[in-house]
Formats: structure tokens, C-alpha cells, sequence
């Protein structure tokens, strides 16, 4: 911090901005460039920090609240966005000038936050916190891959024409694809570049004719060159400041959630810029009919790992010394079992007691609780397969008789089936679904941080736009889309509880991907109706004829028990 500090008085600025992202905008970081780890201790998936002469802040979303406090509230002062800088930093007749890495922040991001009187921003050539980490770990080069063409459904010849289509008809000459998620869809490959998601880090160009050149790291595309070239054109990422500076006179579609200001800047010198969302990723939330198998295939393959996991749990937290991180370890072996598991696809939340009340909380060495009667269990894992990607919440009691807790839970169950069974119309959106969640907490002045769902993608991000379930999404929700149905209840320093399911849209009705028992010890039937009690057994009854065939002889005999009718 002292080291940066300097740099502040070096570059005459008065503060510097840290992103969580890396110049690719992936949600996952690799350890290399977590810029904002490294300055802050922070680890959780985002947030920005800015560091002036005197102070430093951190901005995170209600996720992260809690969880910022205990890992940098010593040294930050700690700012649930969306509020601004406190008062006291901007005073009315003084100016900051807070420093930025052009290559990190896209132009919309930065008018956000930062577009604020008194704010002047400007951008600096080197990264600076690059300039002080002396031990940076090394980066992973590893090949990309392709998908088979069993498993894309779509072939990469027929998505290229979608999107030239597009800017056919939208009289653009060209989309620059600065998403590695789109281009990854777009191609049907893969790769290693983030730590929860098989991204390969490239960008695309694609012209109206649908030519397309790639530019990525030529030791990546290695493996894969053959196939690729019979589409489209390899490049080295060296080049595509020079490609980009070439181009005039052109009318050129960028993606504002993921294009930076320091290529909008090349180009807009001398072409026509559009700024909008890249199209790529309305047609990848449309997941097509082997996409959706599959998801179904690997949902199967998941449930029966955490509802092993789940009956294990049950069974021998009393006898053994089960810690947080014992069980996440546990988890995680049940699923490396199956042969097309790959790896997690976010980090597990396995949280005890008052842990479980920090909605992305991380157990470390320092924070690892033993689990104990009479507390609440809280996890939320999920795992990258060959053929999908899964994210399930259970909150477990350890024999837990609160009257109070067992309202509330039953208060969170009765929001995630009125999601299951929303009607959805032509023209529904994810913040009207995001309501009906809420409505019961808030009959007793209760509500949660955070969105009701998100998007999920195909053996991709398990957190995917444009679609979600939250106040503010305004998108159409449309057959084909995947969300998760994920409300919850935090109470800090005391319980947390979520139960999340992922679910698909099909003939505006949500139909359930997730296989794993509901905790049916914290339910009170009292206070669920008729519809609600009919949701419940029927989904156990479809957990039960799904998941038999993989269990052992004792665990058929628990799953009757967690999925017989209530």
C-alpha cells in the first residue's frame, strides 16, 4: 500500500482505481491478475477499490458486505454499491483526480461510478499495481479445445451467419466480440483461462460478409488451429491494436458490458462506433434442445453426489468432527466420482451457524467452524461437466428446533416454489418474477441482498446475462433461457438460509434442472398451502425416480425418507 501510495505522488493523482476484473472482463480471475485481491485481501468475485493519499475504499455489491468487513474492513472503509463516495471525500470546491488502467474499465462502467462533479479521471499508461507485485504468480498457458458437435447442438458455420445476419440487418460492417464467453460460444471451444469457467481468453472480429478473424495467444490456439482455420483467420492478441487501428470509415458494433475504453478509443478515432450489448449474448441465452439434454444429463449426475454428500452429512456430523472445509473436501469427492466432472464452477459456500449468514462466504483456516447441533448448514456449490454446468443451494438443519428459523425457512420455500409456478407471458421479465419471490418475507418486514436468480450458461459462466431474476432486469424472459430460483434469509452473526434451484424456461413455464432433496425438517406445514404442499411432494417424487438408480442399498432407504410426502 505505502508502495503504491508513492506512485499516487509520482503520477500527480490523487487516488487510483482497482478493478476486480482483468482486461478480459471474465467474473473469475485467475490468481495472477486478482489485482484487487492482492491490494485489499478481498476474494470474492466483485467489486472495485479506490485508494486515495489518506483513505481506501472498497465497493461491493450486498453480497459481499459482510464478507469485505472481515477480510478488509481493518484497512478499507467498506461501500455497498450502489452508493457513492461519502461526502467527506468530495468536498465542494476541491477536485480529485483518481487514476485508471484504460485496458480495465469499459466506458459505461466508469460514467457509472465515477461520473460524478468534482471527479476528474484519468487514464494512466501502466497498470500500477502491476508495478508493485513483485511475486505475481505465473500465468497458465493452456491449449483451448472444441466442443463436439454432440454436445454444441448448433454448429459454429451456423451461429457465424446468425450474427452476420445481424449486422446485416442492423447496417453494421463490423462486431468486435470482446466477451470470451461469446466467442467460446460462437466457435463451440473452450479453454482454461478463468478459475471456475472453461474460458479460452480471445476476442473476435466479424464482418457483415462473416468473415472472422480470432486473436489470441498463439500457444492456445495451437491444438485447435486446423479446425479453426477452415472458418475464420488466426491472429496473434499482439496484433489486434494494429488491425483495430487500420480499420476507418466503418461502422463498428461494441460490446458495452465488455469492450474497454482503451479499444473503443482506437477505433472511435476513425469509425462510427455502436455501443450496445453484443448480440452473442442474447442468441447464447437461448439454449437449444441438446443443450438442454445435457443439462439435464449433468443435473442428474450432480444431484446424486450432493444428495450422497447431503445423507453423509446427516448421518455423521453428531459422530465425527465435521468442519466447513471438511465438508466442502467431502462434496467435492462425491463429484470427482463421476468421470465428466471437471471442476467446481464457483468456489463452494459451505457455511455453519453465523457463517452461513455471509452470502458468499469462504471457509479459510482462520474462519472454519466445526458444525455443531442446534446450528443451520448452508451450501452452495456446483461443478463444471463435459456437457453442463450446475449451481445448487440446500440449507441443512443439524437438528435445529427454532420455531422462529423454521417460519422464516418455510417463508424462503414458499417465495422458490411461487417462482417455480410463475405464469410467464409474452412479455414477462425477471424483475416481475424477482417480486413474487419476496412477497412472503415481506409480510413479516423481512427481505434478502441479492438478486432471486441469474442466468447460468452451457459448460460456461454459471453466472449469465442477459436474463436474471432480479429488481431491475427489464430482459423478456423466452423459452430455451436457464435461470436459477435461489431467495434467501441472512441474519447476521446468527443463520443463513437459501434454497436454490436451477431451472429452464419451456412453454412459458419453468421447469426444474436441480435433483436434490428439500431439508424437510424445517418446514412448517402450517403455514403452506394446498398448491405449495403439492409442489413439494411432487418435486420429491421426481428427485426420488431420478436418483434411486445411483444409490447404495442404505442410501435408497434415506432417499425414500427425505423425498416420502409431507
Amino acid at each position: 500500500m505505502k508502495n503504491l501510495k508513492k506512485l499516487l505522488k509520482k503520477y500527480k493523482i490523487d487516488g487510483y482505481i482497482v478493478p476486480k476484473n482483468d482486461e478480459y472482463f471474465n467474473e473469475y480471475v485467475r490468481p495472477s491478475k486478482d489485482r484487487l485481491k492482492f491490494i485489499s485481501n478481498f476474494s470474492g468475485s466483485a467489486g472495485f477499490a479506490v485508494i486515495l493519499k489518506n483513505k481506501n475504499y472498497l465497493f461491493v455489491d450486498g453480497r459481499y458486505t459482510i464478507q469485505a468487513r472481515y477480510q478488509s474492513g481493518k484497512k478499507f472503509k467498506v461501500i455497498t454499491i450502489p452508493n457513492k463516495f461519502p461526502k467527506d471525500v468530495i468536498k465542494p470546491n476541491k477536485k480529485i483526480v483518481l487514476g485508471f488502467d484504460q485496458k480495465l474499465h469499459t466506458e459505461k462502467q466508469l460514467n457509472f461510478l465515477f461520473k460524478i462533479k468534482n471527479i476528474n479521471l484519468r487514464p494512466v499508461d501502466r497498470n500500477l499495481v502491476d508495478m508493485i507485485w513483485s511475486d505475481k504468480p505465473k500465468e497458465l498457458v493452456k491449449p483451448f479445445f472444441s466442443l463436439s458437435s454432440k454436445n454444441a447442438g448448433i454448429a459454429a458455420e451456423k451461429k457465424i451467419t446468425q450474427v452476420k445476419n445481424i449486422l446485416s440487418k442492423n447496417n453494421t460492417d463490423y462486431l468486435l466480440v470482446t466477451a470470451p464467453e461469446n466467442v467460446a460460444w460462437i466457435l463451440n471451444i473452450r479453454g482454461y483461462d478463468s478459475s471456475y469457467s472453461p474460458i479460452p481468453n480471445a476476442r473476435l472480429l466479424i464482418s457483415k460478409k462473416g468473415d472472422v478473424n480470432i486473436f489470441a495467444n498463439p500457444k492456445k490456439i495451437m491444438k485447435i488451429k486446423k479446425i479453426l482455420e477452415k472458418k475464420i483467420c488466426t491472429n496473434d492478441e499482439k496484433k489486434i491494436e494494429n488491425v483495430l487501428k487500420h480499420i476507418s470509415k466503418k461502422r463498428i458494433w461494441l460490446d458495452s458490458l465488455s469492450c474497454s475504453l482503451y479499444y473503443k478509443n482506437i477505433l472511435s478515432k476513425k469509425n462510427n462506433i455502436v455501443e450496445r450489448i453484443d448480440p452473442i449474448h442474447f442468441l447464447k441465452s437461448i439454449k437449444n434442445n441438446t443443450e438442454i439434454k445435457n443439462m439435464e444429463k449433468s443435473h442428474i449426475i450432480d444431484g446424486a453426489a450432493l444428495t450422497k454428500f447431503l445423507f453423509w452429512l446427516k448421518k455423521n456430523f453428531k459422530k465425527k468432527k465435521i468442519t466447513e472445509i471438511s465438508a466442502q473436501k467431502k462434496l467435492e469427492g462425491f463429484r470427482k466420482m463421476n468421470s465428466s466432472y471437471k471442476f467446481p464452477s464457483f468456489n463452494t459456500i459451505s457455511g455453519s451457524g453465523p457463517n452461513s449468514a455471509i452470502i458468499h462466504y469462504k471457509a479459510s483456516l482462520k474462519t472454519n467452524r466445526a458444525l455443531k447441533k442446534g446450528d443451520l448448514y448452508l451450501v452452495d456449490s456446483g461443478g463444471q461437466y463435459s456437457f453442463g454446468t450446475t449451481d445448487v443451494t440446500r440449507t441443512v438443519s443439524l437438528d435445529n428446533k427454532s420455531n422462529y428459523i423454521k417460519e422464516i425457512y418455510t417463508r424462503v420455500l414458499k417465495g422458490h416454489i411461487a417462482v417455480s409456478n410463475f405464469k410467464i407471458k409474452k412479455n414477462s421479465t425477471g424483475s416481475q418474477v424477482d417480486g413474487s419471490a419476496r412477497k412472503f418475507l415481506k409480510k413479516i418486514k423481512l427481505d434478502y441482498p441479492h438478486g432471486t436468480g441469474h442466468g447460468v450458461g452451457y459448460f460456461l459462466n454459471v453466472h449469465e446475462g442477459p436474463q436474471s431474476l432480479s429488481r431491475n432486469n427489464k430482459v423478456n424472459l423466452k423459452d430455451g433461457m436457464i435461470v436459477s430460483n435461489e431467495p434467501g434469509y441472512y441474519k447476521e452473526g446468527a443463520f443463513g438460509i437459501r434454497i436454490e434451484n436451477l431451472v429452464y424456461i419451456k412453454k412459458n413455464k419453468f421447469k426444474e434442472l436441480t435433483v436434490a432433496p428439500i431439508e424437510k425438517d424445517l418446514i412448517n406445514k402450517k403455514i403452506l398451502n394446498k398448491i405449495e404442499i403439492k409442489w413439494i411432494n411432487n418435486y420429491h417424487r421426481k428427485v426420488k425416480k431420478n436418483l434411486s438408480r445411483f444409490m447404495s442399498l442404505k442410501e435408497k432407504t434415506d432417499l425414500v425418507k427425505a423425498c416420502s410426502p409431507i
